[in-house]
């Protein structure tokens, strides 16, 4: 993998075409309407205009506001607001709207609730499940402050898939990560996996953070250590000059060796690329299990 480097611009692999289709403005102004939050719009996703054109998006529950303050993350901290379940069954409505087969939930992180939110994610599902049982539901959760009471009440709903992501590795969690724990996140991840083994469980790392080759593969193993089946590696953009700079640009053919190297460890599936995200093409992942 080359030396670190730093870009005053961003290289040519990164400017995107963004796609032009009716439904774009259709998804917008549905979600716009409903009052419903994503975490394409919130956290500013390069994949944003993609997804809402071919009609899908990563809802974000429990508001738009998180109580930690990460600082890759556009997401916003401030005071979180009262939970809704007007908000699920806006989701809901979309799904059936939209004849969606695949939807990832997500939220902010709600330290300040006693579950961290896991009984509004139980909802959530049980909803979706109820009354479209043909519509996969992957969630994609916080660390719940690693309480197993939060974590068996979101998967004794039966996700298709539960998604916790891992984000960077171990050395850069308190300047990246303040709030959460490299330890706490692998070891949910592994309870996971031991309570429902056949749930499949997923994780995404964002690089370009100032993580060496070495550290990338250890967090590779201390995930497949954990019984992660799918694994996301993607490129860090700064959201905003208030967040910590890009230490460098990956170049998309790191991303393929990148995704070897995480086969090799016995991965389900590796997806791995400039643009990818975690909840990005998570039906295809899905799919791909099978």
């Amino acid at each position: 993998m080359s030396s670190l480097v730093s870009y005053q611009r961003k290289p040519e692999w990164l400017k995107k075409k963004l796609p032009s289709s009716p439904c774009f403005g259709r998804t917008k102004s549905f979600l716009e309407n409903k009052h419903l939050n994503t975490v394409c719009e919130e956290a500013r996703c390069p994949n944003r205009w993609e997804c809402f054109s071919k009609g899908t998006a990563t809802f974000l529950i429990m508001g738009p506001y998180c109580t930690r303050d990460c600082r890759f993350c556009s997401v916003k901290h401030k005071r979180p607001e009262p939970l809704r379940d007007d908000e699920l069954y806006g989701i809901l409505e979309f799904i059936q709207k939209m004849s969606l087969n695949y939807v990832v939930i997500t939220s902010v992180t709600r330290d300040d609730l006693q579950d961290g939110g896991a009984s509004h994610f139980a909802k959530a599902i049980r909803l979706i499940k109820q009354n479209c049982p043909n519509v996969g539901v992957e969630v994609l959760v916080p660390d719940f402050l690693g309480k197993v009471s939060s974590l068996k009440r979101v998967l004794e709903e039966n996700p298709d898939v539960f998604n916790h992501n891992i984000e960077t590795v171990k050395s850069l969690y308190k300047k990246v990560r303040p709030g959460a724990d490299y330890n706490r996140s692998i070891g949910l991840l592994k309870k996971s996996k031991e309570l429902c083994p056949n749930i499949p469980t997923k994780s995404g790392i964002i690089v370009g953070l100032g993580e060496t080759k070495k550290e990338l593969i250890d967090t590779f193993y201390d995930l497949s250590y954990a019984g992660v089946d799918i694994l996301t590696i993607g490129q860090y953009l700064r959201p905003t000059k208030k967040h910590i700079p890009v230490s460098r640009y990956y170049h998309p053919d790191e991303f393929v060796e990148l995704e070897k190297i995480g086969k090799k460890m016995g991965f389900k599936q590796v997806i791995s690329g400039v643009f990818v995200r975690s909840s990005y093409n998570a039906y295809d992942a899905f799919i791909n299990l099978k």
